[in-house]
């Protein structure tokens, strides 16, 4: 719920206003001077201050100033009765959103607050946009022969504008294959949009692609941008694409053949510029030849595959990788050096979370170690056995004391961490659905987006 703040002198005023934005949703507080609305403000932010010029104690463009130097963001409206032309200019420099004349009707007022909110829906979509264009640039590590096809694969499909269908085991780096391709391409100066289309439900997931009208369901308060229109003249990454609905599967299957949709609620057909890059941990043509995936959506995706190796099958990789991930763990001191002896544990190691799981190893390695070189002496990082290593041929109970809660919510966590915090990953290898899973995760109270 959206928090406004009143700050006017006149009793009746501040009855009048916080009546009315409350009746439409809002959480009002008030204020009968200045000075009382800047305590209230700095002791929790609102989202937007309506405030009167002539005030006692502090008048309104002092309150506005004061605001702006803690909450540079924050939207203020000026009220004022003794309003001019040369007032308003001066509320504007110093940082209004907007002004209202008194007397007003209270629809001016809804209508005021509703088109800041609608602003500042806005900014946050451009904050958010900027957060997801990536400036990492091209860097694929490895020299194996796989990883030098891959490269050669990347290269060539870069500069056309041909839709690409990644493939690979969770963990494998797809997205920054996906990004490389943008990184080389035409497209390298647009935006690159990033959608992990098994984080949403069906209904976000098409208001997150498609945007929305405003009005267009329930606490769909302003038009939302969709990740389409964001990525306009760019990359739209979508991650997981095997998780989507059929209904989903359908509307995005006429984008790729039209490049025009519709927002949810809309009428308005909107065209639009979009390289697409998809990527997949399944075997989606299997998934379409059993009916679990559009096959006409599937040859639109796979119009140039490329299948990502899991890291056990281009172990020579993984010093490269090692030393990569060291050195972007310099902030945490120093740049440290693995000695031979771990070197060759981590070149034996099977890498069931691939890329990500080695990572996520060398990250702890980093934080347990105390010299300049890691050595093997006292370090557990690995969190589950080689492959070549048997399992039990018959169940051991577990340590008298531990319940089969603690065991369940054990199993779990390797789970995740096994899996890099893939979630559908994580819920095959415990035979259970991803619905199934999200439940028990809530139920112990384990984090959902683990290792990510």
């Amino acid at each position: 719920m959206r928090r406004v703040l009143v700050a006017d002198d006149e009793a009746n005023m501040r009855w009048v206003l916080e009546r009315a934005l409350s009746k439409v949703g809002y959480d009002v507080e008030t204020a009968e001077d200045g000075k009382i609305a800047i305590d209230r403000a700095l002791e929790e932010r609102p989202d937007l201050v309506l405030v009167d010029l002539k005030m006692p104690k502090m008048d309104g463009l002092s309150v506005l100033r004061t605001l702006k130097e803690h909450y540079p963001d924050l939207m203020v409206v000026m009220m004022t009765a003794h309003g001019s032309t040369a007032t308003a200019v001066e509320a504007m420099k110093a940082g209004a959103h907007d002004y209202l004349m008194k007397p007003f009707d209270i629809d001016e007022l809804l209508i005021t607050v509703a088109k800041a909110f609608e602003v500042e829906s806005l900014r946050e979509q451009v904050d958010y946009l900027k957060g997801e264009v990536q400036s990492s640039g091209w860097q694929l590590v490895g020299n194996s022969e796989a990883m030098k096809a891959v490269k050669h694969l990347v290269e060539r499909v870069a500069l056309t504008p041909a839709t690409v269908l990644i493939e690979g085991e969770s963990g494998t780096g797809k997205e920054l294959v996906a990004h490389a391709i943008h990184t080389l391409s035409p497209r390298v100066n647009g935006p690159f949009i990033r959608v992990n289309c098994a984080a949403l439900t069906e209904t976000l997931l098409e208001s997150e692609l498609f945007g929305h009208e405003k009005g267009a369901f329930t606490g769909a308060h302003a038009r939302k941008t969709g990740r389409f229109e964001l990525a306009d003249g760019g990359t739209l990454f979508l991650d997981e694409i095997g998780e989507l609905s059929f209904n989903v599967q359908a509307k995005l299957l006429r984008v790729l053949q039209e490049r025009t949709f519709e927002r949810v609620g809309g009428e308005k057909t909107i065209k639009v510029d979009v390289r697409i890059i998809t990527a997949t941990n399944r075997n989606l043509l299997k998934e379409a030849q059993e009916g679990r995936f559009r096959e006409d959506l599937y040859y639109r995706l796979s119009v140039f595959p490329i299948s990502i190796p899991p890291l056990r099958e281009r172990r020579e990789d993984i010093p490269y990788l090692a030393d990569h991930f060291l050195k972007k763990l310099r902030s945490y001191g120093q740049t440290k050096t693995l000695n031979s002896e771990v070197l060759t544990q981590l070149m034996e190691y099977d890498w069931p979370g691939n890329v990500r799981e080695l990572e996520n190893v060398v990250e702890r390695m980093v934080i347990i170690s105390q010299g300049a070189v890691i050595e093997a002496d006292g370090l557990t990082v690995f969190s589950t056995p080689s492959k070549e290593e048997k399992c039990p041929e018959a169940f051991v109970l577990p340590p008298e004391g531990v319940s089969l809660e603690e065991l369940e919510k054990s199993f779990l966590q390797q789970a995740m961490e096994q899996t890099g915090g893939n979630q559908s990953q994580a819920a095959k290898r415990l035979g259970l659905s991803r619905h199934a899973f999200l439940y028990r995760l809530e139920k112990y109270g384990i984090d959902p987006h683990w290792g990510i």
